[in-house]
């Protein structure tokens, strides 16, 4: 993928490696038998969906220019949600639950949204303000 299809990121490699280190928490703990939960009230594993899959879609708007490469990473991470559902209803301590495939839905679609915001300006300021910062 040529430079056009990334954002001026002075630390993109770290931003790239810290993201997929994010995919990659987010596939474990959804297969492992009891994941540590972000909220814990009733129905707070929705919750739990809907911040996970906001996070990953959120930090890869951060890297990332329109207007492709977000719907791709879209409905890449709306897919990871639905496969990892159906695995987890393979497994025995796990179960399929659609409110969750829905909340993974929800959770990247938000986070879609509020890319067409100053939103997907936060990494490119926190680089501006605080790691390029000369003293």
């Amino acid at each position: 993928m040529d430079s056009y299809h990334y954002r001026a990121l002075k630390y993109l490699k770290l931003w790239l490696a810290v993201g997929w280190l994010l995919v990659t928490v987010v596939i474990v703990l959804s297969l492992i038998p009891k994941p540590p939960q972000l909220f814990t009230f009733n129905y707070a594993d929705k919750l739990n969906h809907v911040v996970a899959y906001a996070v990953l879609m959120g930090w890869f708007v951060q890297i990332y220019r329109p207007p492709g490469i977000h719907v791709k990473f879209a409905l890449g991470f709306m897919a990871m949600g639905v496969v990892i559902e159906f695995l987890q209803g393979l497994d025995v301590y796990r179960q399929f639950d659609i409110v969750d495939m829905l909340a993974n839905i929800v959770g990247v679609t938000l986070a879609w949204v509020l890319a067409r915001t100053g939103f997907s300006q936060l990494l490119i300021r926190f680089e501006q303000a605080v790691l390029t910062r000369r003293h």
